[in-house]
């Protein structure tokens, strides 16, 4: 019952996500398959999808809620993300033994995937629930093979820990990356026979970890025919940036404020808008402007700044009265007196009305000077003269006086 509470939670909250605000399809194809997004390279009808690699059957089901499968197969999807992962049900591997310690059902599910998909080596973990039991995945990638597994014991159900899956009642493992193909394979070592009572049954499967919490109930109740979740990774094609960049036709980066990059070496290349766009960077114009002046997660302005919004970016610049980037807790200082600039400036205009005023007092005194040898020179001209007009004045009055006689 709690396994099964856990997968409904996770299924409800992938499926009541916020819708984004870009468009996710092709104009004029349908975007979702029930409560399933379906952005493009994948799409349900034709035209809709970038190949069949990426065809979703969206068909009906007992439900009234339409259902998702991965291309042509039985395989169910819950989720797909831009970021290149895919969420899919899996069936469980059960081996089961009545009483006296004969088979009473056994299934030992298997999954194939194309070549652009592989099971996510870091999100998926391969479980194993049972006290007589022990379990193997084999799985094919990369022209390569591999198998890994682990055996769970117990004697007791007492000795089984809830949460715990190292071993006892539980035990998992890692799963190598690159994987395409995966066959789980279960089996007991003695039937369950000392353990029927209170484990008939042992279950093994590959699942997104976070969607499995063990606990001692799992020893009986986990039904055959569960499905659990499993993340898978999903490329756009083939190969590397480099090699996909050469051919500009085939190229599915070119969308303008978009980047190409390799999440893992050799399984193919994705594209992701650049840092402050947003969108889907497979459609043209996909990738648009981030606002982040709107988005009180995406700011980082500190009080006392303005946020204005940049293409790709924006910026914080400090009110009228501060200083600095307008980021974070210290983004913007009040401004200080820089008091050794004023007293500086206030001697350096005392400097120069004193040397203003010395030169007036000088000029002045220039005047001054010119004034009085003026004078002088005048008195000096009146003293050169006055000898000169009195010696007329004597010569003048001493000349001899002549009598004019009439003539006859």
């Amino acid at each position: 019952m709690v396994l099964h509470l856990v997968i409904a939670l996770m299924l409800s909250s992938a499926s009541t996500l916020t819708s984004p605000t870009f468009s996710i399809a092709r104009p004029g194809c349908q975007d979702h398959c029930g409560n399933v997004s379906i952005p493009f390279p994948f799409g349900i009808t034709e035209g809709c999808y970038l190949n069949e690699k990426f065809f979703i059957n969206c068909t009906n089901s007992s439900t009234s809620v339409p259902q998702p499968l991965l291309q042509n197969s039985t395989i169910n999807v819950t989720d797909i993300s831009l970021e290149g992962q895919v969420h899919l049900m899996q069936y469980i591997a059960s081996d089961c033994y009545n009483e006296n310690g004969n088979l009473s059902y056994k299934y030992l599910p298997w999954m194939a995937l194309s070549k652009r998909f592989t099971f996510n080596s870091t999100a998926n973990k391969f479980i194993v629930v049972g006290c007589d039991a022990y379990g193997i995945v084999y799985g094919f990638g990369q022209n390569r093979s591999y198998l890994t597994g682990c055996v769970p014991s117990c004697d007791y159900k007492d000795d089984v820990i809830d949460g715990s899956c190292s071993g006892i009642g539980c035990c998992r493992s890692d799963i190598p990356p690159g994987a395409w193909n995966i066959t789980v394979s279960l089996t007991s070592y003695s039937n369950h026979t000392d353990v029927w009572d209170f484990n008939p049954c042992s279950h093994a499967f590959v699942v997104e970890e976070k969607a499995f919490n063990f606990s001692a109930d799992n020893l009986t109740n986990i039904s055959s025919d569960l499905s659990l979740p499993v993340v898978a990774d999903w490329t756009i094609e083939d190969g590397s940036c480099d090699v996909a960049q050469r051919n500009t036709a085939s190229y599915a980066c070119s969308i303008k404020n978009s980047h190409c990059y390799e999440p893992l070496k050799g399984l193919g290349y994705r594209c992701s808008c650049n840092q402050g766009y947003e969108g889907n960077p497979y459609l043209p114009d996909g990738c648009q402007d981030i606002n982040e002046c709107q988005d009180p997660t995406l700011c980082n302005c500190t009080k006392n700044s303005v946020c204005h919004n940049t293409l790709g970016n924006y910026t914080c610049p400090c009110l009228k009265g501060y200083h600095g980037d307008g980021r974070g807790g210290d983004g913007c200082s009040p401004d200080q007196i820089n008091w050794s600039m004023i007293v500086s400036d206030f001697l350096k205009l005392t400097l120069l009305k004193r040397i203003s005023e010395v030169n007036a007092e000088k000029d002045a005194e220039k005047d001054t000077e010119k004034d009085s040898l003026e004078k002088q020179i005048t008195n000096c001209s009146i003293a050169l003269t006055l000898p000169f007009v009195f010696l007329s004045l004597i010569v003048s009055n001493s000349r001899p006086k002549v009598k004019s006689i009439p003539v006859q």
